[in-house]
């Protein structure tokens, strides 16, 4: 009998990253049923990080807030509240690009210049009000570009014009912004704020939020450079430094927003989800860790769930597997790589029956570690 750990990220788009890992286990208990299984889902901080925590996690409670989403209709949003008072939100819950209303033909309707952190603030001021004292927050996947500000206005921060008016929401308006009023902002929680990020980018710049990021929110070239000068207007109007942190661009410059007024820090949000769910202790006389992801190339191993699986099973003297939608020849090296793509013979196919071809990967593995034993 076999331990093997299975700890996939969501594979974007397509299954999240409980359901990869369960149908991983299905394909590989259909080779070999006798071998013991450990399921510990990974996030890295965008959509699906609550649920791989919650799945590695049994002791977590999970709460809903009725919340503004990121154009303002009403949505309800999951959260997390760990044993001790310590409180997990996501962006992708609250204000999530997923969240945008559609037109007629299912395609989201982008907002650029409008959309907001706002439902972020006030799904962080409900778990503030059931008692949390530590807040974790997931970011990743979202629709705006309006540094947070959205959010710590949902939490007390007023963003005056010139005339003294208080500011729509919106990353676009940011441009009018006149001054930055702390005076009735919330306390951050006692324990800290957390914010987890697979990304270095700052808050403004040719790398910064609006440039990496707008065009992914629909935002046009005139856009993005008018999301780059209301950003560093309002770094300019906060003080301080922390819009020149690596990461300080995530989520549309939520990072900073919140570093600069919570005190927050950025952690890599692979690292801190594989820490949260236990991943070292799993991989304890493990014999093989299947990790993966929607798309493996060269950029996998550097921050992502895929890097972080691998450098913890290097250190544990694991095997490593990985399962990918589909993966760059150049990244693959001697590394042992299964693609779905692969498995099912064009990228059409693959996309239709993801959770079926995660199957078949996860009985090619088995058959494989079959093989090695034999010889």
């Amino acid at each position: 009998m076999r331990r093997i750990v299975i700890a996939p990220d969501s594979f974007k788009g397509t299954v999240m990253a409980r359901d990869a890992a369960r149908a991983l286990a299905e394909g590989w208990q259909s080779v070999r049923p006798g071998d013991a299984l450990l399921l510990v889902p990974q996030a890295d901080g965008g959509e699906g990080t609550l649920d791989a925590i919650a799945a590695g996690r049994p002791d977590a409670r999970w709460s809903t807030a009725e919340v503004a989403g990121p154009t303002g209709e009403p949505h309800p949003a999951r959260w997390l509240m760990l044993p001790g008072g310590h409180a997990v939100v996501e962006v992708a819950e609250s204000c999530g690009i997923t969240l945008l209303p559609h037109d007629g033909s299912g395609a989201p309707l982008l907002a650029p210049l409008t959309a907001s952190t706002r439902g972020l603030g006030e799904t962080i001021a409900a778990a503030l009000d059931a008692g949390a004292v530590g807040v974790t927050i997931a970011l990743g996947s979202s629709a705006s570009t309006d540094g947070g500000l959205g959010a710590l206005a949902a939490l007390g921060l007023r963003l005056r014009d010139a005339a003294g008016a208080t500011l729509p929401d919106g990353g676009g308006v940011l441009a009018a912004l006149a001054m930055l009023d702390d005076t009735d902002l919330r306390a951050a929680p006692p324990l800290g704020v957390t914010l987890l990020t697979d990304t270095t980018a700052r808050l403004t710049g040719p790398e910064g939020a609006a440039a990496v990021f707008g065009p992914q929110k629909g935002a046009t070239p005139a856009e993005v450079a008018l999301l780059d000068e209301a950003l560093a207007r309002a770094a300019a109007l906060a003080g301080g430094s922390e819009h020149e942190r690596p990461g300080s661009g995530a989520a549309g410059g939520t990072a900073w927003g919140f570093s600069r007024y919570w005190g927050a820090s950025i952690r890599s949000g692979a690292e801190t989800v594989a820490a949260i769910t236990g991943l070292d202790q799993a991989l304890e006389g493990a014999d093989l860790v299947i990790t993966g992801e929607g798309r493996f190339d060269a950029t996998s191993l550097r921050g992502k769930v895929v890097g972080a699986v691998a450098e913890r099973a290097g250190a544990a003297g694991v095997d490593l597997a990985i399962v990918a939608g589909q993966a760059d020849a150049a990244a693959i090296g001697e590394r042992r790589v299964v693609t779905l793509v692969g498995l099912a013979g064009s990228t059409a196919d693959a996309l239709a029956a993801p959770e079926r071809w995660l199957r078949e990967a996860g009985a090619a593995l088995a058959r494989v570690l079959d093989g090695e034993a034999t010889d």
